[in-house]
Order: structure tokens, then sequence, then C-alpha cells
């Protein structure tokens, strides 16, 4: 038998081979959506996904304005974040971001489940979220894929 062969191989820049994703938000559930999309920016779902290394596809999200929750989420729910002044912590629902900003939900969900370091901010510029049905990104030609299919 050839040792070489049962060699690990670890991705680099040669052997990854990023693509455009595009997927519609249209009726999904925010914290099902995320994680999809974040195992999709991580690369995990390649056959050569390396932690260390940004092997991730590009994902394009539209219609997040269209997005749900389940439960009482609506209403219940609060982000919470602070202006660093004293006396500077403030509270919004998620009626009030949508109100305010409908991409702001979804790229707050994906970003919480990516990795808190260099590694992680790279990955989170892979993400572009856009509240209505259309996209500038038309000239990379990306693929749509229904979330609901992937296992």
């Amino acid at each position: 038998m050839d040792a070489v062969s049962y060699k690990t191989i670890s991705a680099n820049e040669k052997i990854v081979k990023k693509e455009w994703v595009l997927i519609d938000a249209q009726e999904m559930v925010v914290g099902r959506l995320a994680t999809q999309v974040a195992r999709i920016l991580k690369g995990k779902n390649k056959p050569y996904y390396t932690p260390h290394f940004d092997c991730g596809d590009y994902v394009i999200i539209v219609n997040a304005e269209k997005v749900k929750f389940t439960g009482k989420k609506w209403t219940d729910k609060l982000y919470v974040h602070h202006t660093t002044y004293p006396g500077g912590q403030r509270f919004a629902t998620p009626k009030e971001v949508m109100r305010k900003d409908p991409r702001r939900i979804l790229e707050h969900a994906i970003k919480g489940m990516l990795p808190k370091n260099r590694l992680g901010a790279q990955l989170f510029r892979n993400l572009h979220v856009y509240a209505g049905p259309n996209h500038p990104h038309e000239a990379q030609q990306p693929k749509l894929i229904n979330i609901k299919d992937i296992k």
C-alpha cells in the first residue's frame, strides 16, 4: 500500500473552490436558517473542511424582511447593546429591529453562530443579506439552493 495516499489533506488556497450561493429567506424560521447558513459560511458542507481556514462559500440571502420566529419571540425576545456611555444599555424587540433594519435580525443570528475570532470576522464578510428580493450580485451567477433540502 502507498502510505502517501492516507495523509490528511488540509485545505489551502489551491484546494478551496469558493462558490456563490443564493438563499431565499421567505417564510423561514430565523434560527433554523441561521444554523444552515453558518455551516455553509464555515465550509462544513464540503469534504475538505478545515477548522482554521476559510473554505466556505459566499452566501447571498434575499427577502430578509419576510423571516419568521416561532412562539412569542416577536415580542418577548430582547436584543441588547450598549452605547459605551454610562447608563447606555439599550433593549429592542425583534419587531422594533425589523421596522428599523430587517437585515439586522439575520445578521445577528448568523454572526452568533460563527467563531469569535479573526476567522469568524473573515467568514462574516462572505455574507450578504438583503431585505427585498433583489441583489447586486448577478455577475457572480449565484446558485439558488433550498435550505429545507439540506440535511
